[in-house]
């Protein structure tokens, strides 16, 4: 009863959202990378003598330019959208839901859905600038050659583990007031609320479209920052400056 009330709610959903997408990215990193991208290189010219202040200026160029590319990448209009990679799809506890309309003839409604949650990702990501940027410039000599020496994706691990729960923090909020202003995800929002003791038979994922949007915004951005950072560590074309290609340089095969 409650899965064919919902389904007949959701033909009837109607969509009218707006998307503003945060600015402030470039500029905040146009200061940022004054700060950082200095290098106070003392050792020789030999690319295996790096000191602590070039090792360390060289990660913070890196990772600089991952987080740029990353939130440059999914904090605009299609984004996430757009972008098979990190695209949010409309979350497993609601298949149905999606089938059902379709099954209808009501595709737009789905598509809407969809949408709705990805223009809110959108304007989400951008928040991440500052946080980001605090966590480069709170990186120590130490967690610098724990990323030099690691994995592909050792800065991503970084930035997950120093930035993640105040990225959730800081971008949850932002989902909400996105969604609650989205014709089709605020009637859903507005149905599930209004279903009181009865949403006990749904899944978490059907209760909390926030925070499904929230973590596949954060899922979305740190896979950005990771095949940015691979890049810089494979591929020497990728090492825009000097400081790069002489750290990097210094560990490739």
């Amino acid at each position: 009863m409650v899965r064919h009330r919902l389904i007949l709610a959701a033909t009837l959903l109607t969509a009218g959202f707006a998307h503003s997408v945060c600015a402030g990215w470039s500029d905040y990193l146009d200061k940022l990378g004054g700060a950082i991208t200095g290098s106070d290189a003392t050792g020789s010219s030999a690319v295996s003598s790096l000191s602590d202040q070039e090792m360390v200026a060289g990660l913070k160029q890196a990772l600089e330019k991952g987080t740029r590319f990353a939130v440059d990448s999914l904090g605009r209009q299609g984004g996430f959208l757009d972008n098979a990679k990190v695209r949010i799809p409309m979350p497993d506890s609601l298949a149905w839901v999606e089938k059902s309309l379709r099954t209808l003839q009501q595709d737009q409604l789905a598509d809407e859905f969809v949408a709705s949650m990805n223009r809110a990702a959108e304007q989400a990501v951008p928040e991440a600038a500052a946080i980001f940027g605090a966590a480069i410039q709170a990186m120590t000599v130490q967690d610098a050659r724990a990323i030099l020496s690691g994995p592909d994706d050792a800065a991503t691990q970084y930035f997950r583990t120093h930035t993640e729960a105040a990225l959730t923090e800081k971008m949850r909020p932002i989902v909400t007031r996105a969604t609650e202003t989205a014709g089709v995800t605020a009637s859903y929002k507005r149905m599930v609320s209004s279903a009181g003791g009865l949403t006990s038979l749904f899944s978490s994922g059907a209760t909390d479209l926030d925070g499904y949007v929230t973590q596949k915004t954060l899922d979305g951005l740190f896979l950005m920052v990771a095949e940015e950072e691979q890049q810089i560590r494979e591929n020497p074309v990728a090492r825009s400056t000097e400081l790069l290609k002489k750290v990097f340089g210094s560990v490739s095969p």
